[in-house]
């Protein structure tokens, strides 16, 4: 991962001539030209001087030019000079403070269905994907916990934890165990299991009594088994939630580009290392070639951690939006900010 921070100062002048070249590109997908940027109230320069200012921020790495256009986009290290340098933070419209404001003051019930649908309230505000990871599993802890027998061979465990998300594993029966049995299990796991984090409850964790009986001491061995497994990354899908890829498709132009980035998302594990890296690194963007993985190095990536109940930082999960390098920053960052403290501060209130 190449590191674009840290670079030398621009004097004001071209610091004002590459944010206008950003700014034009990003609206328009257009090379920006010199004469684009004169009209620029805020630079009161000739075209001329405007024209050396930008080779120079060429030759510095800070803008490049298609060979069919004598105009100039920003590079990585351009972008990331404009978004160091966004002060003072814009605010998002008030049209998409609105939509925030709307969403949240009917965001109640189920906590998996709003996480999925604030994950759609990102997409819609940015016009990119909109990536939400719920608090880590193994942190949060059993409210309730129970077994129902579904058939002679099956059972169903279900645990309701503190975020409000609900695992669910089948469970077999051998063919001894009673409906008593099953009944007596599900007490056990509620007395037993509600109250912890869990990631204790799973075979060699917390260490709990047994009951005396073979059948019941061996079933509940069973339901601890399958909370070790359903805390495995690739059976934790349904904590990740992904809205908007279909934006994707109109961001970019190559078929193969887009087959790649929306492959990414489908990786649940690879979404939460992504955002995970970028908070590590005390970022809240991540440009083109900063990314990981190679399939993202002309997009951006635009973090911000939520707390969960009596949590702080990223142990309450992350959001995020994922768009191509031309992005809107300011508005990205500013719907990021916002959706993760009004995110936050609803988790917090339950």
């Amino acid at each position: 991962m190449s590191d674009l921070r840290g670079e030398e100062e621009l004097d004001e002048r071209k610091a004002a001539i590459l944010k206008t070249v950003v700014a034009g590109y990003v609206e328009t997908a257009q090379p920006v030209g010199s004469s684009q940027v004169a009209r620029d109230p805020a630079i009161d320069v000739s075209p001329a001087t405007i024209r050396a200012d930008m080779a120079t921020l060429e030759r510095d790495g800070y803008l490049t030019h298609p060979h069919t256009s004598a105009g100039r986009v920003p590079t990585d290290k351009g972008y990331r000079f404009f978004v160091d340098h966004l002060v003072p933070p814009l605010p998002l419209l008030p049209q998409k403070q609105e939509q925030v404001r709307e969403f949240f003051s009917r965001a109640h019930g189920e906590i998996e269905r709003m996480l999925h649908d604030t994950s759609q309230l990102l997409a819609a505000l940015t016009d990119c994907a909109g990536v939400v990871v719920s608090t880590e599993h193994e942190r949060l802890v059993v409210r309730t916990a129970l077994l129902t027998r579904l058939g002679r061979r099956t059972a169903l465990l279900v645990v309701v934890l503190s975020s409000g998300a609900v695992d669910r594993e089948a469970i077999p029966l051998d063919d001894d165990v009673t409906d008593e049995d099953v009944a007596e299990v599900s007490a056990y796991l509620q007395q037993h299991f509600a109250d912890h984090p869990i990631g204790q409850l799973a075979p060699g964790g917390l260490s709990l009594p047994e009951t005396g009986r073979p059948a019941v001491d061996a079933l509940v061995r069973t339901c601890r088994l399958a909370l070790e497994t359903s805390r495995e990354p690739e059976s934790r899908a349904d904590h990740v939630f992904v809205g908007g890829t279909s934006l994707m498709a109109e961001r970019f132009g190559a078929v193969e580009q887009v087959r790649a980035v929306l492959s990414t998302l489908e990786q649940s594990y690879v979404v939460v290392t992504l955002l995970e890296d970028v908070i590590a690194q005390g970022l809240s963007v991540s440009i083109g070639s900063e990314n990981r993985l190679e399939t993202l190095s002309e997009c951006s990536l635009v973090v911000a951690p939520i707390a969960g109940e009596g949590e702080e930082g990223l142990s309450g999960g992350a959001i995020g939006v994922l768009g191509p390098t031309r992005m809107d920053y300011p508005q990205a960052l500013a719907a990021v900010a916002v959706v993760g403290q009004r995110l936050s501060r609803q988790l917090q209130d339950g």
